[in-house]
């Protein structure tokens, strides 16, 4: 068994966030590889995220962005559970990072249990008018109807879309990693976008 250091408590503390009892069971698991304690992290990190997203969210900030020039700005509510992780660099950062993004990608709604069924029934009524004429069977147009449906989520709610600062990553996992990171459930509460004559 390697023997675990404090200089590699701290380096994997530095790389993680992870608490130092945390950061000493991982590398102890892995006997003192880096990078599998580091995994190790991810993975309880990940898995407790899960949980938490149920807890109550009631504090927060307001993040907000104007775009250079002063013409387009976003406000944006993320709550979090105490105010102590609030204050922190990291969920400011988080706030500024979504309030941008919104700027950039325009979602019009946070999730997609917020979009109006009216308004996806009425894309739903569109999509089926354009297969109208291809001849498909109504069990294949049904399925691209419903592919077209996914597409246009991604497209128009928030936690769906690619962020701009990391395509591979979407919003919705961005929340989840920052969950994981600082130990609290995150919520965007709601969002404003505004634009010069828009």
């Amino acid at each position: 068994m390697a023997e675990i250091t404090a200089d590699m408590v701290k380096q994997l503390r530095e790389a993680t966030s992870a608490g130092v009892l945390d950061c000493k069971k991982a590398l102890a698991e892995s006997n003192g590889d880096f990078d599998a304690a580091v995994e190790i992290l991810r993975k309880k990190g990940l898995a407790s995220a899960a949980k938490k997203a149920a807890r109550e969210a009631n504090e927060g900030i307001i993040g907000s962005y104007i775009h250079a020039g002063s013409k387009v700005a976003t406000i944006v509510e993320v709550n979090c559970e105490t105010d102590f992780v609030a204050r922190t660099e990291q969920f400011q950062t988080l706030a500024r990072d979504l309030a941008m993004h919104i700027t950039a990608s325009r979602p019009l709604y946070v999730a997609r249990e917020d979009v109006p069924a009216e308004i996806v029934a009425k894309e739903k009524e569109i999509y089926r008018e354009q297969m109208a004429d291809s001849g498909k069977p109504a069990h294949v147009v049904d399925k691209i109807i419903e592919g077209k449906l996914e597409k246009w989520y991604s497209e128009v709610c928030l936690l769906e879309q690619p962020f701009v600062k990391d395509p591979d990553t979407t919003i919705q996992q961005l929340l989840t990693n920052s969950i994981a990171a600082l130990g609290e459930n995150i919520r965007i509460r709601r969002f404003c976008r505004l634009g010069v004559g828009e």
